[in-house]
């Protein structure tokens, strides 16, 4: 059992705080990824499950056995970089046995580890070759084979396809999901990318300024986010927001059309709805028409309702230019409302 907990860990470095109190479990062979813009503490908090940094409060356990006061190498954990740190003097088979080497398994034991971990990752007719003659892509999987090799408890990548092109990225982003799940081990994913953390987690972690806002399943985060940021971070293009106004009998009133709400003390609330949620209706919210974009099976409008950025996903058959007026209706069972203050969802576990 490799599960991990996090209690209460904060790190300080002099006065900037980079976590807060952070809170986290993620269950055995779970696939978990720390989502966030640079700066969040994402790869921080990565850095003290590994070891490689001391909270300055708080406890890590893995496994049952509380681990934050011991080195790296006693955790059970493997690491993969953003930086491949793929040995250039070496073969592709010494690369993959290098820490099995260090601990001095047997040789029939090396042999067997390096070639299902590279047959697994789809070098294994790599092995002889050193890395000046591999591709970036070939590199990283060499990394991501090292550390499976190891057969660790738990498996920490920091940003480990960032520096692949777009299209190995998504090979690769497949390749990973069903190795990890094959290898049945418990992973941490730290990436700034939307839309690998919604292809590989089981979970997603959103961290905002050293604390995560939300922990749930990728599309429990997509469709209900617990604050305006995770709306606003997740999702390309992002969620949409416009101010609302108490109406009469409990109704909202948003760019002068009426919507059922939630119950709410404030006079005003903010009204968020995702671009692909909308459509061309008679009684939707007036738009003026700014700027049009095709992309293939639909068109992106960016609009104007209101002196408000508001953007939609229409079906490509809709034909609009540079200033139309077009009114666009949400789907009402995907309306989510926010606390202006708090910036919290008024819906979230309700």
């Amino acid at each position: 059992m490799a599960e991990i907990s996090i209690r209460n860990v904060a790190k300080q470095f002099g006065d900037f705080t980079a976590l807060h109190s952070v809170d986290l479990t993620v269950a055995d062979q779970e696939f978990m990824v720390l989502l966030g813009a640079s700066g969040c503490g994402k790869t921080t908090l990565l850095r003290i499950i590994a070891g490689l940094e001391t909270p300055s409060r708080g406890e890590v356990w893995i496994g049952g056995k509380r681990v934050d006061h011991l080195p790296p190498r006693q955790r059970g954990i493997a690491m993969v970089f953003q930086n491949y740190a793929v040995f250039p003097h070496l073969t592709v088979f010494e690369n993959i046995a290098f820490g099995l080497r260090m601990q001095k398994l047997p040789r029939a034991e090396v042999d067997r580890r390096v070639t299902r971990t590279a047959e697994l990752m789809h070098i294994g007719q790599l092995l002889k070759r050193y890395s000046g003659q591999l591709s970036g892509g070939q590199r990283q999987r060499v990394a991501v084979a090292r550390a499976l090799a190891m057969e660790p408890d738990v498996i920490l990548m920091d940003e480990p396809l960032s520096n692949l092109d777009a299209l190995l990225r998504l090979e690769m982003r497949a390749e990973l999901k069903g190795v990890l799940a094959e290898s049945k081990t418990t992973t941490i994913y730290v990436t700034h990318d939307q839309v690998e953390a919604m292809s590989l987690a089981d979970r997603i972690a959103v961290m905002d300024k050293g604390r995560i806002v939300q922990a749930e399943r990728p599309i429990e985060v997509y469709r209900n986010p617990a604050a305006r940021f995770v709306g606003s971070f997740i999702g390309n293009p992002p969620m949409n927001f416009l101010p609302a106004k108490k109406g009469a009998n409990g109704s909202w009133r948003v760019a002068g059309v009426t919507f059922e709400g939630p119950r709410a003390e404030r006079e005003e609330i903010a009204f968020a709805i995702r671009p692909e949620d909308l459509s061309p209706s008679e009684g939707g919210l007036p738009a003026e028409v700014r700027v049009v974009e095709p992309l293939g099976p639909h068109v992106l409008v960016t609009c104007d309702v209101e002196g408000h950025l508001f953007r939609a996903v229409l079906d490509s058959d809709i034909v609009l230019s540079r200033g139309d007026t077009v009114k666009l209706a949400p789907t009402p069972d995907r309306i989510r409302w926010f606390d202006p203050e708090t910036e919290k969802s008024l819906q979230h576990h309700q």
